[in-house]
């Protein structure tokens, strides 16, 4: 069982069950025996009904025996030598069975038993005739008794009354371990504002304080992340001016200067668009981490940004003597969501892959689409041919300002924020994305993306002459 609720729920029923076995048992091997004070009434019974009968008939014998009933709740009939009741009532079936020495026939017996009946035959005083009296006890306490005297139906009450306890303990126990759970998974897929405890618990035990814990903990992790996230937000903010004017100074410093510092100028401006592009992803990532960024819910054709992405990029790989191929299946890829944000999640995985591929190769992008249980996918792979990723640091990728080594980041000028705004911005649509080494070499980013569902509206959106075509091959 790998619920630790039923191994609480199990193992405190059986327990308690096992208890009341074992105390009934005991109880019913300890009571005291009836039989020696039952077979002294019975001798006494038949002789004073003999007594009487013999004293004043029938009536009196009649009388002695309705007495006997009403005293002791005991049924008794006394027979002759032919099988007549002396006191001259109409018998019960079952006394006239075992006064003529058979068994009593077959009776109902487990809720309400049969009661236990008893014989005993004496001749008369002058010796002459033979009387058999058939009396059967009164049931008293074990009404609820069964076959052999177990307690059925007080057992089987026990166990269903200690079953209902233990249940209602076991889902005491774990229902706030279920709510920690549920809140850690929350936290581990980036919501930092879940909570595993309740407003109004007022519980004091070891399970509680842990709850707290997790809360406090959950409460300090949010604030510091927010913290760094505004930190970076501040900062990038208060770089712009500076930046500005930098840029200003530089076109002034073009005009004054002569063809000697040229370079040096073209240098500074390389640089200050560098750290404009810097400042600008930090913002992207800061916004996406405060959930400043609202994402719109209009659909965007997915095909239509990833043909749009390839076409870019081909450009782009012509300065290193490389290639993109795309293949998209045909068919509807509507997604909701933000066309520039995901333009921009799947345009810096193509850049990565377009930077570390070695030259004279191609980037392979394709478009496909998957059934899970969750619904439709479409699922984006970029496939490049470079040296990839060691397999410890593959989801280390994701992780923003995180390089390989810091002299590859300086060769190609990159900081190790694209991969990191990919990840926020699909996972702001709903998706998830992962990165893997292929066999033949080079790494492997896979985009995954809800689809959907197909519906006329799809079918009624504008068509555009001018849209993009797949990029071709080579």
């Amino acid at each position: 069982m790998k619920s630790l609720f039923l191994k609480i729920f199990i193992s405190f029923w059986l327990a308690q069950a096992l208890f009341l076995v074992l105390a009934i048992l005991v109880m019913l091997a300890l009571r005291p025996q009836r039989n020696s004070t039952w077979d002294t009434l019975r001798s006494t019974a038949l002789t004073d009904a003999i007594s009487a009968y013999e004293q004043g008939g029938a009536p009196q014998a009649r009388a002695y025996l309705e007495n006997l009933q009403r005293t002791h709740h005991i049924r008794a009939y006394v027979f002759d030598e032919q099988g007549t009741e002396i006191s001259g009532r109409s018998s019960a079936g079952w006394a006239e069975h075992v006064a003529a020495g058979r068994p009593s026939p077959p009776r109902p017996g487990m809720v309400f038993p049969r009661p236990q009946i008893l014989t005993e035959s004496r001749a008369s005083s002058d010796g002459r005739h033979l009387y058999t009296i058939a009396m059967e006890l009164p049931p008293g306490p074990r009404v609820f008794f069964g076959p052999w005297g177990i307690p059925m139906p007080g057992l089987i009450i026990a166990v269903i009354s200690s079953g209902l306890v233990c249940y209602l303990l076991a889902w005491y126990m774990t229902k706030p371990i279920i709510r920690l759970r549920a809140a850690t998974r929350q936290l581990a897929a980036g919501d930092l504002t879940a909570r595993a405890g309740s407003s109004n618990s007022r519980s004091h035990d070891e399970i509680a304080g842990l709850v707290r814990d997790f809360d406090g903990m959950a409460a300090r992790l949010e604030s510091l992340v927010k913290a760094q996230s505004r930190l970076l937000n501040d900062i990038s903010h208060e770089l712009r001016s500076p930046l500005a004017r930098l840029n200003v100074a530089l076109g002034l410093a073009r005009q004054r200067s002569g063809p000697e510092s040229a370079a040096m100028l073209e240098r500074i401006e390389l640089e200050a668009s560098r750290l404009n592009e810097l400042i600008g992803r930090v913002l992207t990532l800061a916004r996406l981490e405060d959930g400043e960024q609202r994402v719109s819910s209009t659909p965007v054709p997915l095909n239509e940004v990833v043909m749009s992405v390839a076409e870019d990029a081909e450009f782009e790989a012509q300065a290193r003597h490389c290639h993109v191929r795309s293949e998209i299946q045909e068919g509807l890829w509507m997604v909701r969501g933000d066309v520039s944000l995901l333009h921009s999640a799947v345009e810096n995985v193509v850049r990565n892959a377009i930077r570390y591929t070695h030259e004279g190769t191609a980037v392979e992008i394709s478009l496909v689409r998957e059934n899970n249980a969750s619904g439709n996918e479409a699922v984006v792979q970029v496939r490049d041919s470079g040296d990839g990723v060691p397999t410890d640091a593959l989801e280390k990728l994701f992780e923003p300002f995180y390089r390989l080594d810091d002299a590859r980041g300086r060769q190609t000028g990159g900081v190790g924020l694209g991969l990191a705004i990919t990840e926020r911005a699909v996972r702001f649509h709903g998706g998830r994305v992962a990165a893997m080494n292929r066999p033949q070499g080079g790494l492997t980013v896979e985009i995954r993306l809800p689809l959907m569902p197909f519906t006329g509206e799809a079918e009624k959106l504008p068509e555009n002459e001018d849209r993009p075509q797949l990029v071709p091959e080579g």
